[in-house]
């Protein structure tokens, strides 16, 4: 299995990170060891999840992290994988930010609900106007060196805050971002593509975007109206049912035709191959389908493949 560095940090990853945010929701918890058991078992370790997983759900924030600190729990586990979890959405009342006392107690809890005395990338969820970028990085300073966390990251930043936030790491001697997560995905291209992604060229930082199938629209089981009753997560896949969300499926209809392959896989492997990248994270409710979103990491797009879903999914 190809491992990719992540950013500058010793953290090595496989090139496809599995989402959790549906640990506990869409997927039980009997189902969600068995994602967990075949995705290791496959060569893959990086596992990504956050404290606010599923708050939208009648399992509550906490349950994602409580399912894979149940999965460690049973041993043998925890030195394969690198494991990923973030800080900052909002919990509950006054639950929030990234201030270094919140930081410091949410910690606690994820490390808790996870079963592990350590975190090996912590990331924060979304920028924090509200707290000095100093506070910040001097908080997750003290996180790396008592040992509870190996690496930090950032998600759903801008390029000019992200910049900012590692100039004053740098500035402090504090651990920098060495990762970013913001939303990137065949559809959702314009808020990545430009200064954020040629920051993260430019400092080496590791790039892991999530909804890697934009909210499952890219597998091609959403086309019409009526698909999107045929899962909990369908209602997110409308505001991709566009002309240009069609132009996008019939593009990979015609480039898995060709490979033998699934719409979901080629557009994972065309993340995979965007320059800056170091792995996409998707998410499986079930193991048949997680082996389906494996199989990306073994297909290999041609340059003429990757010159029809750019055309096609050109931002307008």
């Amino acid at each position: 299995m190809e491992l990719r560095r992540l950013g500058r940090s010793d953290l090595k990853i496989a090139p496809l990170m599995l989402g959790t945010n549906v640990f506990g929701w869409t997927a039980d918890e009997k189902t969600s060891f068995s994602i967990l058991d075949a995705f290791v078992d496959a060569g893959f370790n990086a596992v990504d999840t956050a404290d606010v997983y599923s708050r939208w759900s009648p399992a509550g924030a906490g349950a994602s992290e409580t399912v894979i600190g149940n999965w460690l729990a049973q041993g043998g586990r925890r030195d394969k994988i690198v494991l990923a979890t973030k800080v900052g959405m909002e919990m509950g009342e006054g639950m929030k930010g990234l201030s270094a006392a919140y930081i410091e107690t949410a910690v606690e809890a994820s490390l808790k609900r996870l079963k592990t005395d350590h975190i090996d990338l912590y990331q924060s969820h979304r920028d924090d106007a509200d707290t000095p970028l100093a506070e910040t990085a001097e908080a997750y300073g003290r996180l790396v060196k008592a040992g509870k966390v190996r690496v930090v990251g950032s998600s759903n930043f801008t390029a000019e805050r992200l910049k900012s936030a590692v100039e004053t790491a740098q500035t402090l001697g504090a651990p920098r971002y060495q990762s970013e997560q913001p939303l990137y995905n065949l559809y959702d291209r314009a808020g990545f593509e430009g200064a954020l992604q040629q920051l993260c060229i430019e400092e080496q930082i590791g790039v892991i975007p999530f909804y890697g199938l934009a909210s499952g629209f890219l597998t091609g089981k959403y086309r019409s109206e009526d698909d999107l009753a045929k899962s909990p997560r369908g209602r997110g896949a409308k505001k991709y049912m566009d002309a240009r969300g069609m132009r996008i499926l019939t593009a990979l209809d015609e480039v898995s035709a060709g490979h033998g392959a699934t719409p979901a896989q080629v557009a994972l492997a065309w993340v995979m191959a965007q320059p800056g990248l170091t792995a996409p994270i998707a998410s499986a409710t079930s193991v048949a389908q997680l082996q389906e979103l494996m199989g990306a990491a073994d297909l290999k797009l041609s340059a003429d493949d990757l010159a029809a879903l750019g055309t096609a999914s050109a931002p307008e």
